[in-house]
């Protein structure tokens, strides 16, 4: 037996014999040491007390073995390995330096899901419309998402709109350019709506939703919402004019447009709404109530003196490239009562900027009337409360179409909190507003950003990153993520597709909290509803019905061979 082995062996008896002094109780002796447990060395014997023929000593008794970190037992100074370590208490300015190893807090679980924590794989959910009512996270249920085309900020949005239309909320996309939410709207059974050049028009002074909510709701409140439905005729027409010109309208002028608008309401016979045509009417007619606000005097030259440029623009509307649109009856109305709405301007060209602009405009006054009229039959007990949930996607193109679009902007998305709705602005850097004309234009849509609840980032360069932190206030180490996410991919060798490596992954701000940095990824039946290339896309399903033609037609070959009569091999005689 080793060395080793023996002092173990003596050590566990060492352990029983201090359990078995335990157990005796207090004032028991220990027991004695067996003599028979001394140490024998390999190949030599122990001897006894006295010395033997050889005159060496006898072995000594082995002593009591004590265990190197105490006896085993109450009161017997037993430790462990190591000392539990000492706790302290201080304030978090010191501790961060004592203790380095700090940790943030959770991600929010409030919300639609929309990906997981880019460093610690939890999941992130979030949206304006439950950040703003349920989480209390932010003051204004709003969004302004910027980032490079093609890193999936329609993606994200698609997203939540999904998720709040299983909650209940209604998603409207006011202006679906390319489209992205069309597919999606349609799955959701929800009411597109197509806008453009032999596709449909909307009737800009059609009281749409509000009007019919107005009759619906009678008394005083119907008169208010009436009082409502004018003025937001009013903006819209006042916008189609600043399209067409390239500036605003005088102030004169809008009154003169009030006046027609008001005289035409008191003549429209009921069911029956008043067309672009009907204004150029009234003008050239000149009744009492539209001189009063000319000041003519009952000069008839003062009077075409001040509403001869307001006549010229708007034949400019009906004889130019918005008349198609513009001149007649609503093709299709908004259904208040639709789980979703999405209206298609797909079908106007990238290049006609002013009737895109226009549309935009118009889509995005019928459906916020619509919201309006929505709140006003809750209000009186009409109908059940609904939460909306609007859509800006490619918000530069309106912004450049003509001056003073952003006051239009302004003035339909400022007051979305009494509306009861939250939106989604998306475009793709800042300098989408450094390109407006005045400084005035600039600041405003500088402003969008500043007021949105939540500011979402996808890939940026550095230098836009620097300049949103101005606006934001984003950390170093923030602007340097995100940027990193604009690069491109590397070069690939097999041929297979490669995506950004920024696609899919998002910065969340809000307020001067730390970003939320996520990685969305979608899901099979999202691949399919929501394609961005559609043409860059093969067209998979023609190629699997030439397949499908392609089989069959070898198999009905196959069985008109089986059918004939079996031919002879080469070089065999038939019997």
């Amino acid at each position: 037996m080793s060395r080793r082995s023996e002092e173990k062996r003596a050590e566990r008896e060492d352990r029983l014999a201090e359990e078995t002094a335990w157990r005796a109780g207090p004032g028991a002796r220990p027991p004695e040491p067996d003599p028979s447990r001394a140490r024998k060395k390999p190949g030599k014997t122990a001897r006894s007390g006295k010395a033997g023929a050889g005159g060496k000593k006898a072995a000594r008794p082995k002593e009591l073995y004590i265990p190197p970190r105490g006896w085993y037992g109450p009161g017997g100074g037993r430790v462990g390995y190591m000392d539990p370590p000492t706790m302290w208490r201080a304030t978090t300015v010191q501790a961060c330096g004592m203790w380095p190893f700090a940790a943030g807090s959770g991600s929010p679980m409030t919300g639609v899901p929309l990906g997981q924590h880019l460093f610690t794989g939890a999941t992130v959910c979030g949206d304006p419309l439950n950040w703003f009512t349920r989480a209390r996270y932010i003051s204004n249920p709003s969004l302004f998402m910027l980032g490079m085309p093609g890193l999936g900020k329609s993606t994200l949005v698609n997203r939540m709109l999904i998720g709040l239309s299983a909650t209940g909320v209604v998603p409207l996309v006011l202006g679906d350019l390319k489209p992205d939410y069309a597919d999606t709207v349609r799955a959701l059974g929800g009411q597109v709506i197509s806008i453009g050049r032999g596709r449909g028009g909307i009737n800009v002074l059609d009281p749409g939703a509000m009007g019919a909510a107005a009759a619906r709701i009678g008394g005083e409140a119907g008169e208010i919402l009436r009082a409502e439905t004018h003025g937001r005729v009013l903006n819209m027409v006042a916008a189609l004019v600043t399209i067409v010109r390239g500036r605003p309208m005088d102030d004169h002028e809008q009154s003169v447009l009030s006046a027609v608008l008001h005289h035409l309401r008191e003549r429209t016979p009921g069911g029956r709404a008043a067309l672009l045509p009907d204004l150029l009417r009234v003008l050239t007619e000149g009744p009492d109530r539209v001189r009063a606000v000319t000041l003519d005097r009952g000069d008839d030259t003062r009077y075409r003196d001040a509403v001869d440029p307001l006549h010229r623009s708007l034949l400019g509307i009906l004889d130019g490239p918005l008349g198609d649109t513009f001149a007649s009856e609503t093709s299709t109305r908004i259904d208040p009562d639709s789980p979703a709405v999405c209206i298609d301007i797909s079908g106007i060209g990238e290049a006609d900027t002013q009737l895109t602009a226009a549309a935009m405009l118009a889509a995005w006054s019928d459906g916020l009337g619509t919201v309006a009229a929505s709140h006003a039959l809750a209000d009186a007990g009409l109908a059940p409360r609904r939460w909306f949930f609007t859509v800006l996607d490619e918000l530069w193109r309106p912004l450049r179409a003509a001056s003073g679009i952003v006051d239009r902007i302004d003035a339909l998305t400022r007051l979305n909190r009494s509306l009861g709705l939250g939106d989604a602005k998306i475009t793709h850097t800042l300098k989408d507003a450094e390109a407006l004309g005045t400084d005035a234009d600039r600041a405003k849509a500088r402003g969008f950003v500043e007021r949105a609840g939540m500011v979402v980032c996808a890939g940026l360069p550095k230098a836009e990153m620097e300049e949103l932190g101005k606006v934001v206030g984003l950390s170093r180490r923030e602007i340097e993520l995100v940027s990193s996410w604009s690069s491109p991919p590397g070069w690939g060798v097999t041929g297979e597709h490669e995506e950004p490596p920024g696609r899919g992954r998002f910065l969340i701000k809000v307020g001067g909290r730390p970003g939320i940095p996520i990685k969305v990824a979608i899901t099979d039946a999202e691949r399919h509803l929501h394609n961005t290339n559609t043409r860059w896309t093969p067209d998979e399903t023609a190629g699997g019905r030439a397949l499908e033609r392609s089989v069959t037609h070898a198999a009905a070959q196959v069985a008109r061979a089986a059918q004939e009569e079996p031919r002879s091999l080469p070089g065999r005689r038939t019997a």
